[in-house]
């Protein structure tokens, strides 16, 4: 059953995404310079869409872009209908991985919407207006930096921080890479999701997910580690047992910034704040969990607070007896995009390839690259691996398998590997003691910055 879900391409995939090349393309040039083929390839989206409910303000505003009139409005729909196109492709790919695995997913319900907030986003649509106006080529150092003001308004309002990370984070792409004009190579379908991304999280009446209090048993599978020179996260996935017998799948994630010279097993010390979820993964224990918020997107916001370390269990045992038939949160719009899609999933019983697992007659790509330096999973270990707790994704138009955990035969002997491993510190000789030498420049910054706040 997988292995067909992960062979069939859905119908009209490769169509929608033709069409999403066309505004991406559109974007390159500017929004100012739409000469008859750029014109053509909007009117194709607009034509998409007719006897949908977004058909006539489609028209509309691709209408008025293409005549050369280019409002904040006009482009929040042009935004939303590329949200639209990417949602759609990434609901032709879940619904059957859904089917095949067992899998069932809550219907999205619409959260209420926040109050305006006014001024504060209008900035961020300004300089995102002036982007696509002026297209990637078109980007200097001065408009690169256009939307610093912005993100330091937004930065002061706890609403409007997640808006503000991203256009920080789009910004200094944008910076890093002026005059765009010079570039060989520009990377198009990224910007251009991050630039359909920001539009829509810059709209007044955007809504965040809600979030309700959780109880119950959670059994973790694995962790995804993200590592970035100023910040290192921890997203765990793993199982919710309720006290009403459902199991549900989840995420919880925590995260600490940080100074690019730290990196690797010693990046875990910047977590010292999450002791309970560090032991968890260490250690392989169950967490009771009570009154932790949810959010309608599976998210627990992690409290230390409100969790308890349980017994010791065995994610491949979770994962066997407990992965099959679980409830998974529905998608927020948003994040309804191939790109996103990230599915914890048990695996065995393949032919290993170099780089990948022959499932089925499927040869399903292993993503290496994603092994990260903080924990013992290597590209060895994976390839010597019998079983594979991992995440499916859909990227460069295949499917591929993020591994999370493994278990392996190395020089006939048993190993079993996860990424959270060394969450409390290296288990291995030799990453132990280059961990402790990196460990003491952790201390070093620590104690100077706690010097600073004492003046």
């Amino acid at each position: 059953m997988l292995a067909d879900a992960l062979r069939a391409r859905p119908s009209g995939f490769d169509e929608t995404f033709a069409l999403i090349d066309g505004l991406d393309d559109a974007l390159i040039h500017g929004l100012a310079r739409i000469d008859e083929e750029r014109a053509a390839a909007l009117e194709s989206i607009a034509a998409a869409f007719t006897g949908s409910p977004l058909a006539g303000r489609v028209a509309d505003s691709i209408g008025k872009i293409v005549a050369g009139t280019v409002t904040d409005e006009h482009l929040a729909v042009l935004a939303g209908a590329r949200s639209a196109l990417t949602g759609a492709l990434h609901d032709a790919l879940l619904t059957p991985l859904d089917e095949a695995l067992g899998r069932v997913r809550e219907p999205w319900a619409a959260p209420a919407a926040p109050p305006p907030a006014g001024q504060l986003l209008a900035g961020g649509r300004s300089w995102l207006r002036e982007l696509a106006i002026a297209g990637w080529r078109g980007v200097d150092h001065e408009l690169a930096g256009g939307g610093a003001q912005a993100v330091q308004a937004l930065l002061a309002d706890p609403a409007g921080r997640r808006a503000a990370v991203l256009l920080d984070g789009f910004g200094a792409e944008l910076r890093s890479a002026a005059p765009v004009a010079t570039l060989d190579r520009v990377p198009v379908r990224r910007w251009a999701d991050l630039w359909s991304r920001a539009v829509l999280l810059t709209q007044d009446t955007f809504p965040a997910p809600e979030t309700t209090p959780a109880d119950g048993r959670l059994l973790l599978l694995g962790v995804d580690l993200h590592e970035h020179p100023t910040v290192f996260r921890a997203q765990a996935h793993g199982l919710l047992e309720t006290p009403g017998g459902q199991v549900r799948l989840v995420r919880a994630g925590v995260a600490a910034a940080k100074v690019d010279t730290i990196s690797g097993p010693s990046a875990w010390r910047m977590l010292a704040a999450f002791p309970v979820f560090r032991a968890a993964l260490a250690e392989k224990r169950a967490v009771e969990v009570t009154g932790m918020p949810l959010t309608s997107t599976g998210d627990l916001l992690w409290d230390e607070t409100r969790a308890v370390p349980g017994e010791p269990v065995d994610p491949f045992a979770v994962a066997r007896v407990r992965l099959g038939g679980v409830t998974a949160a529905s998608t927020a719009p948003l994040d309804r995009h191939p790109a996103v899609i990230a599915e914890p999933v048990l695996l065995e019983g393949w032919t290993a390839g170099p780089e990948s697992f022959e499932l089925g007659g499927v040869t399903l790509a292993v993503d290496t690259d994603r092994l990260p330096e903080a924990g013992p999973l290597t590209p060895a270990l994976v390839a010597a691996a019998t079983a594979c707790i991992g995440l499916l994704r859909w990227d460069a138009g295949r499917w591929a398998v993020q591994p999370l955990a493994v278990q392996s035969v190395v020089r006939k002997k048993p190993v079993v590997a996860h990424t959270g491993d060394w969450a409390l510190g290296p288990t291995d000789a030799k990453a132990a003691k280059a961990e402790a030498a990196a460990g003491t420049a952790v201390d070093v910054l620590r104690e100077r910055a706690g010097r600073l706040l004492r003046k």
